[in-house]
């Protein structure tokens, strides 16, 4: 018989049905993966008794490997950032494949407005616009990606909102549009030398720094406040919403703005750390985003999940990623692996979905 305990208005639950929060799911996870690369090391013969994440030689400043620690926080920021817009539009019930080109498109509108105009004393051989677009104010290419983003963002929303088209395709032909403009930009041709300035933005731990602190915001916005209550409740119940009062066209439009924009941000960053902007970042992007989302317990049917989920999902791939690397496996089994651990991630959604009702 199931041990069940008096609850509000004499009503009783099933104590056998509850369970531990989803983001300490996660963290356990993780925290197997890396043994499991940790014992790959040990055991396997060609490992050479390496650890993955410890510092196995005579020093006692650190018993981490702190190369590894920030190749592997450093490979999930950016997409991480990408990862929190996505987070809130699957949370809607929606979904965003226009996240990777969207980089690619941005980097290089943000990085033609942030060129110097002299290399070592020559005008600038990789100068896209004339001598008014050089040696501008950071601000104005971080607000110029910024404003492209949150019209690529506003169109999508528009489309899926007001014109009622399915998310999957209406983010599929952006796919295709950011990518066509990421090309056409400057003829395919790569845009490099920004101002110091704008270097900054991606340089050292900076991806990092900001992947943390968009994280905390967001996570408080999606707690605290109306926006996030509203987000969680048109997933939920879209109808429900409505009935509710709640503006569901105005504020998936406001959903898909944001999670654009954060996107367009992750294209200034990863071309200030790359100091070039080429027309074929951003490849795979969404879906690697797509993938911390699900990893990290986010509903693909809407309405469940957090942005904590989605860091340590972010954590959970990075990780992975980086096992594979150091277990040596081939780049093409690589990524054979990942797909089978996303579709995993949905089959085991659908698995707490059903347990759940």
């Amino acid at each position: 018989m199931a041990d069940t305990s008096q609850g509000t208005g004499g009503l009783t639950f099933d104590k056998s049905k509850r369970s531990w929060p989803n983001e300490l799911n996660i963290l356990l996870a993780l925290i197997i993966i890396v043994a499991v690369f940790e014992i790959i090391g040990q055991v396997a013969p060609y490992m050479n008794g390496q650890s993955f994440l410890f510092d196995t030689r005579d020093r006692f400043d650190s018993i981490f490997n702190e190369a590894r620690l920030k190749i592997i926080i450093l490979q999930v920021a950016i997409i991480g950032i990408i990862a929190l817009g996505v987070t809130q539009v699957i949370i809607t019930a929606g979904i965003d494949l226009s996240s990777g080109p969207l980089v690619a498109a941005t980097a290089m509108i943000a990085m033609s407005f942030a060129q110097v105009a002299e290399v070592n004393g020559f005008p600038n051989p990789k100068a896209l616009f004339g001598s008014w677009a050089m040696d501008l104010p950071v601000i104005i290419p971080v607000l110029v990606g910024l404003s492209f983003g949150a019209f690529i963002g506003i169109i999508n929303g528009t489309f899926i909102a007001y014109f009622r088209i399915p998310p999957f395709i209406a983010t599929l032909g952006m796919f295709l549009f950011c990518r066509g403009v990421a090309l056409w930009w400057s003829g395919g041709n790569p845009v490099s030398f920004p101002t110091e300035a704008y270097a900054w933005i991606g340089s050292g731990m900076m991806p990092v720094v900001w992947f943390i602190l968009l994280a905390i915001i967001f996570h408080f916005i999606m707690t605290y406040t109306v926006y996030g209550k509203h987000t969680y409740a048109i997933g939920s119940n879209e109808e429900a919403a409505r009935m509710s009062g709640i503006n569901v066209k105005r504020h998936k439009v406001l959903v898909y703005m944001i999670a654009s924009m954060l996107a367009a941000f992750a294209g200034i960053v990863l071309s200030s750390k790359a100091v070039t902007a080429q027309a074929g970042m951003g490849e795979f992007y969404e879906l690697f985003a797509i993938a911390m989302a699900v990893i990290g317990g986010i509903s693909l049917q809407g309405g469940r999940g957090s942005i904590i989920g989605t860091v340590l999902g972010a954590m959970v791939l990075g990780v992975i990623r980086s096992g594979f690397t150091y277990v040596k496996l081939d780049g093409s089994y690589q990524l054979m692996a990942m797909g089978a651990i996303i579709v995993a991630a949905v089959i085991l959604d659908q698995y707490r979905q059903r347990n759940r009702a």
